[in-house]
């Protein structure tokens, strides 16, 4: 009887790993899928100064944080005067992401922007509105020389 119960039980643990393992393949597969990259132009805008092509990616309000202003909703037409200031008096040199996350619908990104007169941190809050990546908050701060 006992040998009975031992095939049986081998047998049903069999079949479920059978079942679970495509599950768990599929999950570490659509896991990679999930970040979407950030878009190319907002990189490109960040490494050149670029405060026209950036508040392309401006939602209709934003939260903007950085040294020279109050950190604040500001539309995106302040906004983008706003940073084009901050980009005279910091020009870029060069923009890295550190890190990004998220899902492609809600995704952030952290990353170091050296410019001419110091290193900044730039934090990115992207969201996706009618398929298109928007900026909702975008945060400056100045890195501290050690």
């Amino acid at each position: 009887m006992r040998i009975f119960k031992l095939s049986v039980k081998k047998s049903h643990f069999k079949n479920m790993t059978l079942l679970i393992l495509p599950l768990i393949f599929t999950a570490f597969l659509s896991a990679g899928k999930q970040t979407a990259d950030l878009p190319q132009g907002i990189v490109n805008a960040l490494k050149t100064g670029n405060s026209e092509t950036l508040s392309q990616y401006f939602n209709t309000s934003m939260e903007l944080a950085m040294p020279s202003a109050q950190d604040d909703i500001y539309s995106s037409q302040q906004s983008k005067l706003i940073v084009r200031d901050f980009f005279t008096k910091h020009v870029p040199i060069d923009f890295t992401v550190l890190h990004k996350g998220g899902p492609a619908e809600s995704q952030y990104a952290i990353g170091s922007l050296s410019t001419k007169s110091g290193t900044f941190r730039v934090t990115l809050l992207i969201k996706l509105k009618d398929e298109k990546p928007l900026i909702h908050q975008l945060r400056f701060e100045q890195e501290n020389a050690d």
